[in-house]
């Protein structure tokens, strides 16, 4: 009898499986992680209603985040309402329709693109900052000192974060939205030559309160998300140098993905209030 069958046939079984168990550990891995973010924004916001509220460090924050960021939206947004503007343009002269550049390009703006490069140009900026100088307290034992001298390292150094990129999100986001319309403006009037009068007027009338409402509301959602999850990241970073480095560059990859999974999920929950009345009820009903 060959006792060697079994051993070839389960290792075999384990080969095929090794796939699937690969998922498995993975999908666990992501679980895990993500109920420890959870729990850690938890106490983030329970800590945002304690005392003693320290105003220097979140006007710091504010400053960081804001006016550090502020010549790349600037300059990322004006660049997207060129390109923007191009590619409509391109499309829209088929149709004859080169009037609707203004108002296409900025319902795009408003609705998504300014939300989610500013997203993601904060969390490449400022959220990286943000896991590095964490992640270095923690190495260094900084954190580790606060609670030792009953400070809260949360209430300290993460709620003051998180309520600056909350609320500079959106006026950054607002930015990005006129510096994307003078890109828009400039592709259409100067180059393209459509009517100066024109563009402003299909601009002003093709757009509603609720485009740039929805834009806004993304933009508080990613700033706390980005700030949260950077925190995060440095609050358990380990191992040194490499892994401050590694905690840095996680936080930017997961907030860039939290942006993008986050942007469709607010569309669709805002969506039947903020745009319900507009594309449904103001139609005429077709067919008996």
């Amino acid at each position: 009898m060959n006792e060697s069958a079994p051993q070839e046939k389960t290792a075999s079984l384990w080969r095929f499986l090794a796939p699937v168990v690969g998922v498995g550990h993975l999908s666990i891995g992501f679980v895990r992680e993500f109920g420890r973010v959870l729990l850690f924004g938890w106490a983030t916001l329970i800590q945002m209603f304690r005392g003693p509220y320290r105003a220097k460090e979140f006007f710091r924050h504010m400053r960081e985040i804001g006016f550090g960021t502020l010549f790349i939206v600037i300059f990322t947004g004006f660049f997207t309402g060129l390109v923007f503007g191009l590619q409509t343009l391109i499309a829209f002269r088929r149709f004859g329709a080169e009037s609707l550049v203004g108002p296409a390009t900025m319902l795009a703006l408003a609705r998504e693109l300014a939300p989610v490069l500013t997203g993601m140009m904060v969390a490449g900026r400022s959220g990286s900052g943000m896991a590095t100088e964490l992640g270095t307290m923690r190495v260094t034992e900084q954190i580790d000192a606060l609670e030792m001298m009953a400070v809260s390292p949360i209430h300290y150094l993460v709620v003051p974060r998180v309520l600056a990129a909350m609320l500079m999100l959106p006026f950054l986001c607002a930015i990005f939205d006129g510096a994307g319309f003078v890109g828009a403006y400039i592709m259409g009037v100067a180059r393209e030559g459509v009517d100066p009068g024109i563009f402003l007027a299909e601009t002003w009338y093709g757009l509603d309160p609720p485009d740039f409402f929805e834009g806004f509301i993304k933009a508080v959602f990613f700033g706390g998300t980005i700030a949260l999850v950077s925190c995060y990241k440095g609050f358990n970073a380990k191992g040194g140098a490499r892994g401050v480095g590694l905690a840095a560059t996680e936080a930017v990859v997961i907030s860039s993905v939290s942006i993008l999974v986050g942007t469709y999920l607010i569309t669709e929950l805002l969506h039947p209030f903020l745009y319900g009345y507009i594309y449904f009820d103001s139609f005429p009903q077709v067919g008996p």
